[in-house]
């Protein structure tokens, strides 16, 4: 089957976050938002036909997964991840964000710390200040193009800070690292050393860019997997997140009984239907989509790193290991964060995420999403280049 994913489908009026908040959120009603990380094209088609059969079907009660479900997830996982997985291992949520509220909750109490390295995903930051613990950050530093771990700083932090669990964010959003094995064999070691528990979202694990290759944290060492949640969803590798699930690998089991308690506190101990049907036909029929869409991913990559060195040669691309998020620095320009956001939402009227929103790291940053039409996308990067003067 041939894919299209050029054509512009209309956003506006979808009840899309991405396109509907615009005036709300303080940006120009015609802003051209390349900001939050969902794509601007349909899902696999293989998956569409999937729920137009549950929808004719009519009846959507309660619902739980079923042995062909577990067969999908431990499929795709193996093949694409190498990493073997059990159903009894598994823990459904609504999202990875209330995953990684859940584990904040299960694994630590009100007032104790929870590390984080920044510049990162900004619900991190909120889930752990917004459950009442002590939020501590590790600075991640920029080296000739390329972002890296301060083990000393991460470890120096745990002990001062007696940190109790870690957020892992990998492959790392907003700065495009997908970490070596041996990077998260350290990060591993530190963490049994100090017992932390570690909390590894791996959302971005379908996209990485080769050589690069992810590894699974339980993948680590029989400790590492004892120590730690894996989480994950076919949302950000399909474009489903509105369907609201994702799957938790938890080989512990007195760590899953702490997480799935913790999940049915909640009242939400049901699974999406529609979140459900739509993995498991992913997993099932969606290599095909994937594998296309990755080549027009690798395009449009291709196109805005010739545009910026045409056009914007002062805005540097951060070479992207993995994701579809690009990290974009400014700050040749000598612009303040408020300067650069006049010049590019009001002027350029183009919405991307400010970098200083993962962190303060991310000062002069900007992170641009490119899952998008490459029509969009040069036109986005036009209105900046524009707007800027070749500068």
């Amino acid at each position: 089957m041939t894919y299209d994913f050029n054509t512009i489908t209309d956003r506006h009026n979808s009840n899309s976050i991405k396109t509907d908040l615009a005036v709300v959120r303080g940006k120009p009603a015609d802003v051209l938002p390349l900001w939050v990380a969902d794509m601007d094209f349909p899902t696999a088609p293989e998956i569409l036909d999937a729920l137009h059969e549950k929808v004719n079907h009519g009846i959507f009660g309660y619902s739980v997964a079923d042995d062909g479900f577990f067969q999908a997830v431990k499929k795709w996982q193996k093949e694409e991840h190498d990493f073997d997985v059990d159903r009894h291992q598994i823990v459904t949520t609504p999202g990875v964000v209330f995953a990684i509220s859940l584990a904040i909750k299960a694994f630590t109490a009100e007032g104790e710390s929870v590390i984080i390295q920044t510049p990162v995903y900004y619900p991190f930051k909120n889930m752990v200040e917004l459950n009442g613990r002590n939020l501590v950050t590790s600075s991640l530093f920029e080296k000739d193009g390329k972002w890296y771990i301060d083990f000393d700083d991460f470890e120096n932090k745990i002990i001062n800070n007696n940190v109790k669990l870690f957020i892992l964010c990998s492959p790392h959003n907003p700065v495009g690292r997908v970490w070596t094995r041996a990077e998260l064999e350290r990060l591993a070691q530190i963490c049994l050393k100090h017992n932390v528990i570690v909390f590894a979202d791996e959302i971005h694990n379908d996209f990485v860019i080769p050589p690069a290759r992810h590894t699974v944290f339980s993948t680590i060492s029989k400790e590492a997997a004892w120590n730690s949640v894996v989480s994950t969803s076919a949302s950000k590798t399909f474009n489903l997140a509105g369907l609201q699930f994702s799957v938790n690998f938890i080989k512990n089991p007195a760590l899953k009984k702490l997480f799935h308690d913790e999940r049915d506190k909640t009242g939400y101990d049901e699974p999406s239907l529609m979140g459900l049907v739509a993995t498991k036909a992913a997993y099932e029929r969606g290599k095909p989509w994937l594998t296309a869409l990755k080549k027009h991913l690798a395009e449009n990559l291709d196109f805005v790193r010739s545009f910026c060195a045409e056009k914007l040669p002062r805005v540097r691309l951060i070479e992207p290991e993995g994701t579809y998020l690009l990290w974009l620095d400014f700050s040749a320009l000598g612009k303040t964060d408020s300067e650069l956001d006049e010049i590019i939402v009001n002027k350029a009227k183009v919405w991307l995420d400010r970098g200083t929103m993962f962190g303060k790291e991310g000062a002069c940053y900007e992170r641009i999403n490119i899952a998008t039409p490459r029509p969009i996308l040069e036109d986005a990067l036009n209105r900046i280049a524009n707007v800027l003067g070749g500068k």
